[in-house]
């Protein structure tokens, strides 16, 4: 985890500065999110980045409680709410494993472009999953990179240790749906724009 997030506190402005590479996807993912969302939930977004969706979503929920490993990112997100006067999103450095959110507190739990880099994904997903209320949501984007290039596991050991890539998993969309349902989830909803594309899924825990 030290060595992903060196990587990420490394490269935080940079990423501050990209477009969204597909922002057509990326504006009908935070409106199907928003089909979903009431003014009254209490939302956790686990691997905010620089905290731009959260930022957009702060005007659809009561509270969003948005986490990163990467300090820098934090630092960069802060910022962004303070300019835009955004005031109930809580920025903070941490992991979901840190966390220790009371057993079905949350209404949704948003972890978008995150569970590949995390090294142990059922876990997170469990720990989602104790999380959330009944009948709750657990809103995920996720690059399944198993999909196209199944061969990428074999060097990402090498990139991790020249220092050109963070942890990443290799898995693909169908194994994704698989955690989540035996995690207990239902899938309520499920898109993927192209097959090289993440795929992004509504997941409900049972009322």
């Amino acid at each position: 985890m030290a060595q992903s997030t060196q990587f990420w506190d490394k490269i935080a402005e940079k990423y501050a500065k990209q477009p969204i590479a597909d922002e057509a996807s990326y504006q009908k993912k935070l409106a199907v999110t928003r089909d979903y969302f009431r003014p009254d939930m209490e939302v956790l977004e686990i691997g905010c980045g620089t905290g731009s969706t959260a930022i957009l979503h702060a005007p659809y929920v009561k509270h969003i409680r948005a986490i990163d490993f990467s300090g820098n990112m934090i630092a960069i997100a802060q910022g962004k709410a303070e300019a835009a006067r955004i005031y109930n999103v809580t920025f903070e450095q941490a992991t979901i494993e840190a966390l220790g959110v009371p057993d079905q507190s949350l209404d949704a739990v948003l972890g978008l472009s995150i569970l590949h880099l995390l090294p142990n994904k059922e876990a997170a997903i469990a720990s989602v999953y104790r999380m959330l209320k009944p009948g709750g949501l657990f809103i995920t984007s996720t690059v399944c990179i198993g999909d196209t290039m199944s061969w990428f596991k074999l060097i990402v050991p090498i990139g991790r240790v020249l220092g050109f890539f963070p942890f990443i998993e290799v898995f693909t969309s169908q194994a994704l749906a698989n955690s989540l349902t035996q995690a207990g989830f239902e899938l309520d909803y499920q898109w993927q724009p192209s097959r090289d594309k993440a795929v992004f899924i509504v997941a409900k825990k049972p009322a």
